[in-house]
């Protein structure tokens, strides 16, 4: 019988679905976060379920080969950055591993899986900082990030996976806040003025969009605010105040002022520019971005008389890439505001054979079908994490298209999705790209 709080010494047989090691006591499994197949060590028990239980790590005994130090000082606390205990190749071949065993969980048999396609340079990729502010236990002002399933704030000295100017931009915002004596948001007390600060960045142009998050209308100090941040970072093309009044853990609210710009810059994907505001979707690691799209075009069975869907299209970015090889592409996304920003992307792009529609996949593209009298040859699907809803694998495998290029950040709803689709469709081919280099996260 497993206790809490007994302490252990277990062999490590294999990684977890979130990057954890596994160990077995008597066949019961223990998952142990930090720790690698291979390894020997002591843990102590800290929950026992009725078919598993956790264990911390008390003493490394014998460490894997593939074991390193991270360089980050707040890698124990924070747990974004959950794999960097590890040599960066071992971590895309943990990566491979966890979407086998999804495949062979879903399918009941081994689906080849290629490896994966890891980033060259995977520090400082992000292109989007969200820092929450906070009150520390002293009282004082403190901004950082969430510690691991807590809402306690972990004040950052150096995160060696956001960029390096955002992050020095969110530091000096900071410092005007205390230094102006500007409140920060208490989420005991609901009250506090200071939110959240945004800092999305154009890696090929070095445009800078600044979102100052606010939880009531005390923030007036807008000219000298800009003044201060433009003066020392030239390079911030918009500044944008976002009101969130709500109690919930969703970050912007629906309401922006645009205080400084015209509320949104530009980055370049391949050969094409995109718009980005305040609350449109961009991927935060746009150079694995690049590899993905152009790897995903690959697949393309190339002929110009032929008709693309692009469901879950956002800002029209794998539409737009997709265009030159096809006579038409439509693209479907429920976020409104999205669609216009996928509009004004094909403007930019002088991109002619592309529409976007608003609306929910499963109702807008029967009515797209019908109205335009199409077939679909390609399909590109990219959804959110929790994948395709039933109605729409159903409808996807009514349509007996040539193909189906699925792109997913989740590979347990991959699996799902894809042993649906199998019924009409053959998978051809499994082709991971790390996005998130050290995290959790494919």
């Amino acid at each position: 019988m497993i206790e809490k709080n007994e302490i252990y010494e277990v062999e490590v047989i294999d990684n977890g679905y979130q990057g954890e090691g596994i160990a077995k006591i008597n066949s019961f499994p223990i998952f142990i976060q930090g720790a690698i197949a291979g390894e020997k060590i002591e843990i102590k028990i800290l929950k026992v379920q009725s078919s598993f239980a956790y264990g911390k790590i008390m003493k490394i005994i014998r460490p894997a080969k593939t074991r390193v130090t991270p360089e980050c000082k707040d890698y124990s606390k924070c747990g974004g950055c959950n794999l960097r205990h590890i040599e960066y190749n071992q971590t895309l071949e943990i990566k491979k591993a966890i979407v086998e065993n999804c495949l062979y969980k879903s399918f009941g048999k081994e689906l080849k899986v290629k490896n994966v396609i890891g980033m060259e340079k995977p520090m400082f990729y992000r292109n989007k900082l969200q820092y929450p502010l906070g009150i520390d236990k002293n009282n004082k002002p403190i901004m950082g990030i969430f510690a691991n399933r807590s809402h306690n704030i972990i004040p950052i000295d150096k995160c060696y996976i956001q960029n390096e100017t955002c992050e020095e931009i969110a530091r000096y915002i900071f410092e005007y806040i205390k230094s102006s004596k500007i409140s920060v948001y208490n989420e005991k007390t609901l009250k506090g003025t200071i939110r959240h600060i945004i800092v999305k960045i154009g890696i090929k142009t070095n445009d800078v969009l600044v979102t100052i998050v606010v939880n009531d209308n005390n923030f007036k100090e807008d000219k000298k605010f800009v003044e201060y941040l433009t003066s020392k970072f030239p390079n911030i093309k918009t500044i944008v105040k976002n009101y969130n009044m709500k109690n919930t853990n969703v970050i912007l609210g629906n309401k922006n002022e645009i205080i400084y710009g015209d509320g949104y810059i530009y980055d370049i994907l391949g050969e094409y520019k995109f718009k980005i505001s305040s609350l449109s979707f961009y991927q935060v690691n746009p150079i694995q971005t690049e590899i993905l799209y152009n790897t995903a075009m690959k697949y393309i069975k190339n002929d110009k008389n032929k008709i693309a869907l692009d469901l879950y299209c956002g800002i029209g970015t794998i539409g737009i890439f997709a265009s030159k090889y096809f006579k038409r592409v439509y693209g479907i996304e429920i976020v409104e505001e999205a669609i216009e920003n996928a509009k004004e992307n094909a403007k930019i792009n002088n991109i002619k054979n592309i529409e976007f529609y608003a609306g929910d996949v499963e109702k807008v593209l029967p009515e797209i079908l019908k109205k335009e009298g199409i077939y679909p040859n390609t399909i590109f699907v990219d959804p959110p994490r929790k994948g395709l809803d039933k109605n729409t694998s159903q409808l996807l495998n009514n349509l007996e298209a040539e193909q189906i290029i699925y792109i997913s950040c989740n590979p347990a709803t991959l699996a799902r999705d894809l042993k649906i689709l199998s019924e009409k469709y053959e998978i051809k081919e499994i082709q991971p790209v790390d996005m998130f280099p050290y995290t959790r996260t494919c």
